[in-house]
């Protein structure tokens, strides 16, 4: 696979890790074992794995920097890839200890950035997969991509062939700078050009003037600060606990027809409930908090792809509103002002603009972005798959998300779907963030409350 640059965004990700901010996206996964017994051993998991990774080349690849800093790093063959190091084993029968475990450790850039650790005795009887890849690589929606590219749509599919790779050689130190420059060169040439450009094509001025415009309306949403939070934006430690909570998609659906609302509207309004009650059991006055909310730009064409591929909008979480539906309704046309204005769009036009600034710049405006200035918390809404998948002969059955959480932000919230369930990943700092299973048990009582007034 030819080696790729890492884009501004998928760059960001890198420059705001810290000792305490591990910016890896993950899941945990469970799986009924065969109904005939054949229970797959570790071994048969991993090169089951193995023979799979020829779908998705860029889990075979490292970074290698760019001399002086002068570019973003770019992907290229890992000359010492194992398996062994990246699909690794644990006995423990508790997959909520292992994913604390697994999250609370930065992966090793070194190498490949991803890790699945298989859990193949869980207590319950079922096997368990604990994955994390850095969010350089991959996003919320590539992620779940590429899980399902690790599955399989029956449960004994045909052994794919051996793809005989073999790395490609790394690119000197010499060959990265020459192309670092080349490549910074060329953004240059083509930002010079645009006025000739444009003068060809009288139309697109127009398209470029309504993208501007799109893009200062997400700029101010995203420099507008945030409220004083200290529950979640007080300095944070590596630790971390993901909180597992599972309801019925169909629950949240009803909740969505009732009110004419979208399935993310119903999302985020249990959230806020569920914060609101954190909050006042804490002590806290419950506030609006400002909610980062990423929104897939990925579209169709680029389905497949890895690396980032989306954008942002900020929400004003009611989670000083007493009133369930009113909750649900500032929600609702919140979201469809975004909507409206193109903010999605905005903010993606302004992360494609970052590519232009220099470098020294990018990083700057990354760890601005990144701070407790610019969000109190993230909620994310990831599609997972909606037919059955398996993993030789075991079925998927949940998939909960682990949504990175940068310096200073000690609480993130995933949901993801998988068949005909709806499954929410409370991830928090253990040592200093909010009670995550408390706060799991709230956000459900939040959605009992809409449920009983949806009748």
């Amino acid at each position: 696979m030819a080696s790729a640059r890492l884009s501004p965004l998928d760059a960001s990700f890198l420059e705001v890790e810290s000792t305490s901010a591990h910016m890896h996206v993950g899941w945990v996964a469970t799986f009924a074992p065969p109904a005939d017994g054949r229970r797959p051993s570790f071994a048969q998991l991993r090169d089951h794995i193995a023979r799979r990774l020829s779908r998705a080349p860029r889990y075979r690849q490292r970074l290698a920097d760019v001399p002086l800093g002068l570019n973003a790093p770019t992907w290229v063959d890992d000359e010492t890839f194992d398996v062994r190091n990246h699909v690794l084993h644990t006995t423990s029968r508790d997959l909520v200890e292992v994913a604390d475990m697994v999250y609370s450790v930065p992966l090793n850039r070194s190498r490949p950035l991803w890790e699945l650790w298989v859990a193949d005795r869980l207590a319950d009887g079922r096997v368990g997969i604990v994955g994390k890849a850095h969010h350089c690589l991959v996003d919320g929606i590539a992620a779940v991509e590429l899980a399902s590219l690790l599955l399989d749509p029956e449960p004994d599919p045909p052994e794919p062939d051996d793809d005989g790779w073999h790395p490609a050689p790394a690119p000197s130190r010499l060959e990265r700078l020459a192309g670092g420059v080349r490549d910074r060169t060329a953004e240059q040439l083509d930002l010079l050009t645009l006025p000739v450009r444009l003068a060809r094509r009288p139309e697109r001025v127009r398209a470029l003037v309504a993208e501007a415009r799109r893009a200062a309306a997400a700029l101010a949403d995203t420099v507008d600060p945030a409220p004083d939070a200290p529950v979640l934006n007080d300095p944070i430690t590596p630790l971390r606990h993901l909180s597992l909570v599972s309801r019925e998609l169909e629950e949240l659906r009803r909740v969505k027809r009732h009110f004419g609302v979208t399935l993310n509207d119903v999302v985020l309004a249990v959230c806020a409930g569920g914060m609101r009650e954190f909050l006042d059991a804490r002590g806290e006055a419950p506030l609006a908090l400002k909610t980062m909310v990423p929104v897939n730009v990925r579209g169709d064409v680029a389905n497949g792809d890895l690396g980032n591929r989306i954008s942002f909008v900020f929400v004003d979480l009611p989670c000083d509103e007493t009133d369930p539906v009113v909750r649900l309704r500032r929600v609702h046309e919140e979201m469809e002002q975004c909507k409206a204005s193109g903010l999605p769009r905005g903010g993606d036009a302004v992360l494609r603009s970052l590519g232009l600034a220099p470098r020294s710049l990018q990083n700057v405006v990354s760890r601005l972005a990144a701070s407790p200035l610019a969000y109190n918390l993230t909620i994310s809404n990831i599609p997972g798959p909606a037919a059955p998948l398996w993993m030789r002969g075991c079925r998927l059955e949940r998939a909960h998300p682990a949504i990175p959480l940068s310096d200073r932000h000690a609480l993130s919230i995933g949901l993801t779907t998988v068949g005909e369930g709806a499954h929410f990943g409370i991830y928090a700092d253990r040592r200093v963030g909010p009670d995550a299973e408390l706060l799991g048990a709230q956000i459900g009582g939040a959605l009992d409350e809409l449920l009983a007034l949806a009748g």
